[in-house]
């Protein structure tokens, strides 16, 4: 068997010690050398031909964003961010996503007793992934006109959207092809609590539609998207005319709180044939059967096509599933969205 071999990126001694001492416990992986720096780190990447990169953010000489620019540019492959938990670092890390980085991991998650354990099963897992991920390079986001109705604020329609990995970028895609008369979008995208906030206040700034981090208890309103908050499941409820966010933490679905299914589940129940739903990047089969569930009920659906997803691993089995009513490249899906919305009205 082939081994997926890694170069680590950290000016911590410690870090690094840690990270070749996790991955040489794993069968299918191979350290092929630790840098101090990204000078270093340009060296090996040109001797040893790392398969997945892992890459601290903060870091002397030159910091792990412009190496992080300057590796896509110039020898795209995968590369997993080493982030930290507070607000800078949750912006460096999105930045980071922005600029073709597959994934993250926190440096937090080894604060705690069994830390390392934890850490070594989510850093490996990651590393598989990211040796498999679609290099993508998206073009500039689509400015689609308006839907051609006037949406009253409160309306019985919803649009559902889940992914995982690459699910950042498609995100950010997606909405930003869209106009500010749209139903409201809720979204489920697994991230760690802290990261939610700063993802839904950096699409508010790049989005015609108005992006925030869902509270308990909100009702729903047309020209807004609601981002779940990380640990947290987001499902609704409906009082009167209004849908309502409800936030819980019950147990992990397909390992994941946020989890995708938990909220398609719940839109199939609520909201029924006045959703859409739509199942993005992603490794696993979050999503799949919640996507079903809202087919099921009447709902239409999309997923993302092979070629456009980071990890076609969701919109793989919610096709096998016969729960996709639509293909399309995340290029292509707000377009495709606002021509079923348009359909819808006319009728």
């Amino acid at each position: 068997m082939e081994k997926i071999k890694v170069l680590c990126v950290d000016d911590s001694a410690l870090m690094r010690k840690i990270m070749r001492e996790i991955l040489d416990q794993q069968p299918d992986m191979e350290v092929v050398g630790c840098a101090a720096d990204p000078y270093i780190a340009r060296e090996m990447i040109k001797q040893r031909h790392p398969d997945v990169l892992t890459l601290d953010i903060e870091m002397p000489r030159m910091d792990g964003l412009s190496f992080l620019e300057k590796i896509m540019r110039l020898r795209p492959m995968p590369v997993i961010m080493v982030s930290t938990l507070t607000t800078n670092g949750s912006q460096s890390t999105l930045r980071a996503l922005e600029l073709g980085a597959v994934d993250f991991v926190t440096k937090q998650t080894l604060n705690f007793k069994q830390g390392v354990s934890a850490y070594a099963n989510l850093l490996s897992d990651k590393i598989r992934v990211a040796a498999k991920a679609n290099i993508i390079k998206m073009r500039q986001p689509a400015k689609y006109p308006k839907l051609n109705l006037s949406l009253p604020q409160v309306t019985n329609d919803i649009i559902a959207i889940g992914a995982l990995t690459g699910g950042t970028e498609a995100i950010r895609h997606l909405l930003q092809s869209l106009p500010q008369n749209m139903p409201a979008i809720v979204v489920a995208q697994h991230m760690p609590a802290g990261f939610t906030r700063s993802f839904a206040e950096r699409l508010n700034c790049c989005c015609f539609l108005q992006v925030k981090e869902a509270e308990q208890g909100e009702k729903l309103l047309a020209g807004y998207v609601y981002i779940a908050p990380g640990n947290f499941h987001l499902a609704l409820t409906k009082t009167g005319r209004y849908y309502q966010i409800v936030l819980h933490q019950q147990d992990m679905v397909n390992h994941h709180r946020p989890s995708v299914d938990n909220l398609f589940f719940s839109v199939a129940q609520i909201a029924g044939k006045r959703a859409i739903g739509m199942i993005l990047t992603g490794m696993g089969n979050d999503g799949a059967m919640g996507l079903l569930a809202m087919r099921q009920a009447g709902a239409y659906t999309f997923a993302q096509n092979e070629k456009s997803c980071v990890v076609y691993g969701m919109p793989k089995v919610a096709l096998q599933l016969n729960a996709v009513d639509e293909v399309g490249d995340i290029n292509d899906l707000g377009r495709l969205l606002l021509d079923k919305l348009e359909q819808r009205y006319a009728g």
